[in-house]
């Protein structure tokens, strides 16, 4: 990461630490990256949260599986169509508002979808404004 070699571990997070920057390891099941043309998809992955001075980076530790996007291997046959309803059952309810992002504020906030959909709706889709809201 900063060129350690053979620094030790400990020394390596003191000074991390000192300039500022936090590391924190993710309990991740499964991390999904879409293309144009194809998903990646990560199980049993390490994912590591690295905040410097306000931006997060992720770093994924792990073998990818290749599958071209909408192939629907994930959820079997019916997955396109139940992802199909479901996506356009939610661009009913707003459209601005994906349900990833009401997923993620539910999670940082430890509340229902139904209130981190509503603080989204109340701060125009902002984030960090839905999740101070919401603490």
């Amino acid at each position: 990461m900063f060129g350690g070699g053979g620094m030790n571990p400990r020394k390596m997070k003191q000074m991390m630490k000192q300039m500022g920057i936090d590391v924190t390891e993710l309990d991740a099941e499964e991390v999904v990256i879409k293309t144009a043309d194809e998903e990646l998809v990560f199980s049993d992955a390490q994912v590591t949260r690295m905040d410097a001075q306000g931006q997060e980076t992720y770093q994924i530790v792990g073998q990818p599986e290749t599958r071209e996007r909408g192939s629907g291997d994930a959820g079997g046959e019916d997955a396109p169509a139940v992802e199909a309803a479901e996506s356009a059952e939610s661009a009913d309810e707003d459209e601005a508002i994906p349900d990833s992002d009401v997923e993620l504020v539910a999670q940082r906030a430890g509340v229902p979808k139904g209130d981190a959909r509503e603080a989204l709706e109340a701060e125009n889709g902002d984030l960090a404004a839905a999740i101070s809201r919401l603490e």
